[in-house]
């Protein structure tokens, strides 16, 4: 959170990097949030056939990639042979674009120490490999760049596996809720992320924003007046898919407020 005489500023997380602009998960929108300004980038992350991570979203290789069937049915191999282009919103603009790796993500960060990387596990890996296999081959890959990583995820099974196994490099987890309400649950009490994210729609309209001990985070969120009335109200980071037009709006409501 930062302030600008009495305007409080969130700070932005960029959601599977430029959304808005680039194919999502890829390493051409996360360069290009980074370029845009970005200090927080957020991916999500699924096993292989063969148990490589990857960054990809779905449950299925349908709306990104024109193909049918998921994730973990293909090896790596065969999924570098798909490409995450967004037909539905791109055409055939970024028609060569390959499915990234983490491996890829892991490289591009050591390029830029000062960012920060919300990595979300999706459920589909850990139905079919189990939570014990799912972080044993992201902490794998992400070892060189760990202190620059917060593991994130809607499963809470999963962040108090991980919390419980904090000596093997995760320092930093986000617990992900569709609504305000569930921050109450004993688990994630059990878990003390050090972020909490939130779907906006599950908010409550008005009142303070809390939880001891973690940064709030909200999603999905494109205007700049809303981001502002939730800092107000204790947010500390915004998720959102136009991360260069939401750093344009906040920088001229900082001017405005200078």
């Amino acid at each position: 959170m930062k302030e600008t005489g009495t305007l409080r500023l969130p700070e932005l997380i960029a959601h599977r990097g430029y959304a808005a602009r680039y194919p999502e998960n890829t390493l051409i929108g996360i360069e290009a949030a980074i370029q845009a300004g970005a200090r927080y980038v957020e991916v999500d992350v699924q096993l292989s056939a063969d148990s490589a991570p990857v960054l990809f979203h779905d449950r299925d290789l349908k709306r990104v990639c024109g193909v049918q069937g998921g994730v973990h049915e293909f090896t790596l191999e065969q999924l570098r042979q798909f490409h995450a282009y967004e037909f539905g919103r791109f055409g055939y603009k970024f028609a060569n674009t390959p499915i990234a790796t983490l491996a890829e993500l892991c490289e591009l960060l050591q390029r830029h120490p000062r960012v920060t990387a919300f990595i979300e596990v999706k459920q589909e890996s850990l139905d079919h490999f189990g939570i014990a296999l799912t972080l044993k081959h992201i902490a794998s890959e992400l070892r060189p760049i760990a202190q620059q990583c917060v593991l994130i995820s809607f499963s809470n099974e999963l962040l108090l596996t991980a919390r419980n196994a904090q000596q093997k490099g995760w320092h930093a987890l986000g617990a992900v809720v569709e609504k305000w309400r569930e921050r109450k649950r004993e688990i994630i009490h059990a878990i003390k992320p050090e972020y909490l994210f939130c779907d906006v729609r599950g908010l409550p309209w008005f009142g303070r924003l809390h939880l001891e001990g973690a940064q709030l985070a909200v999603y999905e969120v494109t205007d700049g007046e809303l981001a502002l009335r939730l800092a107000e109200r204790g947010v500390a980071l915004i998720e959102t898919f136009a991360i260069g037009e939401m750093l344009a709006q906040l920088e001229l409501m900082r001017g405005a407020a200078a």
